[in-house]
């Protein structure tokens, strides 16, 4: 793929975060390098993950426990934008059935605008869950059954762990869309929606902004949806035998962080 963005026409950049930032709880090399260069030339830049498991806040304090300093303000999840999708459609008081954890809580609940209600949903929203039991999959496939509204956080089947790749959320999707023949609005990467809602939090054109990723079936393809460019780096899930057979066509393709950085060191 070769270098085929003009890296001084990028005036903001998305960084997805499991793998491209860190691993597990290993930041992962050339991000705090990076951040301070985009910082110098004044270039704005986000983090936007699939994963609705945790919270702005505490997404802010895992990095900063690395050592690196990304304010909570500049994180946006698949939660966030869930709620924020859901808020402009579905009125206040709207009852909600909640498969996930802090981050999807917090997101949905935070204000008031829905309440939660396990007997009788209108919506069943759904992220990754690390404490799932058959209970709490049951109950959710009957409410979808009586006619709830399926909407899921993300797609992403997997999740890169210290371990390896364990289940994600899409995992689970995977298990409710098996057990009810539904099939959930997806607003995570890739779709479009929250690559848009980070660009416009940084008051950036899609056209001049980069997203940076792991996976070429979320971040890369969601990129080219949202008419960005992409670079993929190969810290994480995807790699470079997969360019051509998994969706998602990244205009580059780097080793890592550092690679990205002397790139845009040495432009003329």
């Amino acid at each position: 793929m070769g270098h085929m963005i003009n890296l001084s026409t990028i005036h903001a950049v998305l960084f997805d975060m499991d793998g491209v930032l860190y691993r597990g709880k290993q930041v992962l090399p050339g991000v705090v390098d990076l951040l301070a260069f985009l910082d110098a030339r004044g270039v704005g830049y986000a983090c936007i993950t699939n994963n609705a498991s945790m919270t702005p806040g505490q997404y802010e304090d895992k990095l900063a426990e690395m050592g690196v300093l990304i304010p909570a303000r500049r994180v946006l999840t698949s939660a966030l934008a869930t709620a924020r999708h859901l808020r402009g459609v579905y009125p206040p008081g709207t009852r909600v059935f909640i498969v996930g954890m802090r981050g999807l809580r917090e997101a949905l609940l935070g204000d008031g605008h829905f309440v939660e209600d396990l007997a009788a949903p209108e919506l069943v929203v759904q992220g990754a869950n690390f404490d799932l039991t058959y209970a709490i999959l049951k109950d959710a496939a009957l409410a979808i059954r009586r006619g709830a509204r399926y909407v899921a956080t993300n797609p992403d089947r997997t999740f890169p762990s210290e371990e390896g790749l364990i289940p994600g959320a899409g995992a689970i999707m995977a298990a409710l869309m098996a057990a009810t023949d539904a099939t959930p609005l997806v607003i995570g990467k890739p779709a479009p929606t929250m690559f848009l809602v980070a660009a416009e939090m940084l008051g950036a054109d899609p056209q001049h902004t980069l997203v940076i990723g792991d996976r070429l079936d979320t971040d890369i393809a969601g990129a080219n949806s949202a008419g960005m460019s992409s670079a993929l780096v190969l810290t994480g899930v995807s790699q470079r035998e997969d360019v051509g057979v998994e969706p998602g066509h990244p205009n580059m393709i780097i080793s890592g962080l550092p690679e990205l950085l002397e790139a845009w060191r040495n432009l003329p």
